[in-house]
């Protein structure tokens, strides 16, 4: 009986907690983007993911792996042959990536 009451108590401490969320018409826009709905469903559904892409720029980013990874052959030609500009340009597909700014579709 004991259980049942604490498991009741907890589902409505934790359902007030939640009901006090200000959600005003502001915050909720009506708008729906078709284009970004796109893009973010193409990204899932080519199986890269950001975590692959970091990883691949933190490791091989020197010779543009991550680049040839996302599609973008010619900058990883690019990359490859002036080992990603000594180390510049693959610090800042790093932080792009970090970011979320540099990805299929993000």
């Amino acid at each position: 009986m004991k259980n049942y009451l604490f498991i009741l108590s907890f589902l409505f401490v934790s359902s007030s907690a939640l009901a006090g969320y200000p959600v005003n018409k502001s915050s909720v826009d009506g708008e729906v983007n078709v284009e970004e709905v796109i893009t973010s469903v193409s990204a899932v559904s080519s199986g890269k993911t950001q975590v692959a892409t970091l990883l691949l720029c933190f490791f091989l980013g020197g010779i543009g792996i991550h680049r040839f990874y996302l599609g973008d052959t010619w900058q990883g030609v690019v990359q490859l042959l002036t080992f990603g500009v000594f180390g510049i340009w693959t610090l800042i597909d790093f932080i792009l990536i970090c970011t979320g700014d540099l990805g299929p579709g993000w």
